[in-house]
Order: C-alpha cells, then structure tokens, then sequence
C-alpha cells in the first residue's frame, strides 16, 4: 500500500460544488486529525454526500483545495481511493453470494496478495466467521452493516468514510458498531461519519453542522455548544404546544421545542428569555429550570436558522 507523510487525515480548503443552478457544497473547510472520529451533520440534501465524495477524490470541486492522507484531492485521486475505506448510504454488496464470497470479490478489486489471509482476519475482527457462508441476503440490517465494515477495513486503509452507516439499524448493532469505531481510532485509523443521530454525535472527538451546503459550526461538542451561546429553560408540566407557540412569538426567545413532558426555550438574550419563561409560566402549576443547553437544542437552532438565511437562496 502507498504510504505517504501527512499531518491530518483530512485537511480542506474552501471547496465549492454546483449542481445546475443549485450550490451543494459552499465554502467548506474542514480538518480531521489522525485516529479522530469526526462528526458529520446535517438536514437531508444539505451537502454531507457531496462533501465526502470531493474530500476522497470521488468527486472533483469546482474550486478549493485539499489533501487526503497527505494526497491532492485533485491530482491524486487514485491514491485516496486505494487508501480510505469508504461506506455508502445504501448497502451496496452481493445479496447472492455469502459474507466470504463478498469480502473475496473486494479483495480482488484491490488486487491483494494473500487475499484468503486477508478475508480470515477480516472475518474475525468483525465476528463474522460464523456466518461466513451465510448467503448475504438474507442478513439482518446490523449483520449487514458489520459485512460493509469488514469490507471497508479489508485493505487495512488508514481512513475510514462512512455515509450514515446506522441508518435503519437497531439500537444494539448500533451501540456495537460504535465501539468498534472506537477501537480502530484507538488504533490510529481516522473516522469521517455522516449521522442523524444525536447520541451518535456526542460520541464523535469532534462534530461539523453543515446545511444548504454551508458548514455553520465545527469543534468539540463543548465548543459547538458554547460557540452559539444559547441559554435554556426547560418548562415541565401539561399542554405544553400552546405555551410553545406563546413563547415562540415573545421577545427574547428564539427557539422552543417540546421532547415529551418538558418544553426547551432557548434564546441568545439570557436576562430576556428568563423574563418571557417567567411570565409565561407565573401563577400556574408549570416547573421551570435553568439547564445545560444541549447539543439537540443547538442543532436544532442552527437548522432553523440555516433555512431562514439560506433556505430561500438554495
């Protein structure tokens, strides 16, 4: 495998992509360090597939500059792709050939010496050599996913490009999933995953929110977080939407958002979002408490926000 010195795993400068008329990717710039899980966000359509696919040469941007693994994401596309793993959206192996069957078609495509050494170890990093021979088709989602990994991981690449890989997983092949993901940072390979989920990003070392192709905040959870500024009132009690639409239209609150028995108000003006919370709430049997602003309520914030300042433009 080619080897090569680099100092980030991914380091990109001001990529821009059009589609049409349409502007995916705007002024994007992006750093992952070597054995970081970095954190990929975002609504659907908001660029992330783009993005991913012109970080590891898939995809050529209209302007910007970059490097994968220490390679021109221009002029050295071959290289990137013979040393990042990458993982689709959509499954995309043979659902008539079983798990070794697979994983040995993809060892031929890298055209790897000791392809059956390669496809045993791989096999068993992943605990799938009891299922080896099982025909991929008729795998569960979470078996599933731990074959595309294995496949990804076959030629031992030292960045690994995942594209919402828990989507539609159960809860359990995703917590497993994770901490694989865990083991192999730990091992000094870099992680780039796209994900819905919010207790998937809070286990990422470092996060970016994009939306309509404008990457709005980047850095740890702690730093995403405090970078917004966001105080929060968490509101307990019953009939909690026609508060939410009462506070949303006062002064001082940007945001609310009800999550079962408790509405979140959250705003930048803290002394104004605590005087709307109080007065909405005095002389009825509504609990109210200052707390810790989430990741979910910022997130949530910068996608409304995000549609407001450029939803219209997209």
């Amino acid at each position: 495998m080619t080897e090569k010195k680099y100092d980030y795993a991914i380091d990109v400068h001001d990529l821009n992509k059009r589609f049409g008329d349409k502007h995916v990717v705007n002024d994007v710039s992006m750093r992952v360090a070597r054995g970081e899980i970095f954190g990929f966000l975002g609504p659907n359509g908001s660029g992330k597939t783009t993005c991913i696919r012109l970080m590891c040469g898939l995809l050529t941007p209209d302007s910007g500059t970059g490097t994968c693994l220490g390679y021109d994401i221009q002029r050295e596309s071959g290289q990137i792709k013979r040393n990042v793993g990458y993982m689709t959206q959509r499954f995309s192996y043979w659902e008539d050939l079983t798990i070794r069957e697979n994983l040995d078609f993809v060892a031929r495509l890298y055209q790897m010496r000791n392809r059956r050494e390669a496809v045993d170890r791989s096999l068993e990093s992943l605990g799938l050599q009891s299922r080896a021979h099982q025909l991929t088709g008729s795998l569960s989602g979470g078996w599933k996913q731990r074959l595309a990994l294995a496949a990804c991981m076959l030629h031992e690449p030292k960045l690994l490009l995942l594209d919402e890989p828990t989507a539609g997983v159960d809860p359990t092949a995703r917590r497993d999933f994770w901490e694989e993901l865990h083991r192999l940072a730990a091992r000094g390979i870099s992680v780039l995953v796209s994900t819905h989920y919010m207790d998937e990003a809070e286990r990422c070392h470092k996060l970016a929110y994009i939306a309509y192709g404008k990457l709005l905040a980047q850095g740890t959870s702690n730093e995403v977080i405090e970078s917004q500024d966001l105080a929060t009132w968490a509101i307990h009690g019953e009939r909690l939407s026609a508060l939410s639409e009462q506070l949303r239209a006062t002064p001082g609150v940007d945001q609310t958002v009800v999550f079962g028995a408790e509405l979140h108000a959250s705003g930048r003006d803290h002394a104004a979002l605590e005087r709307a919370v109080r007065q909405a709430t005095e002389n009825t049997p509504l609990r109210i408490e200052p707390i810790a602003t989430g990741l979910e309520d910022v997130f949530i914030y910068l996608m409304s926000h995000a549609k407001d300042n450029f939803g219209a433009a997209s």
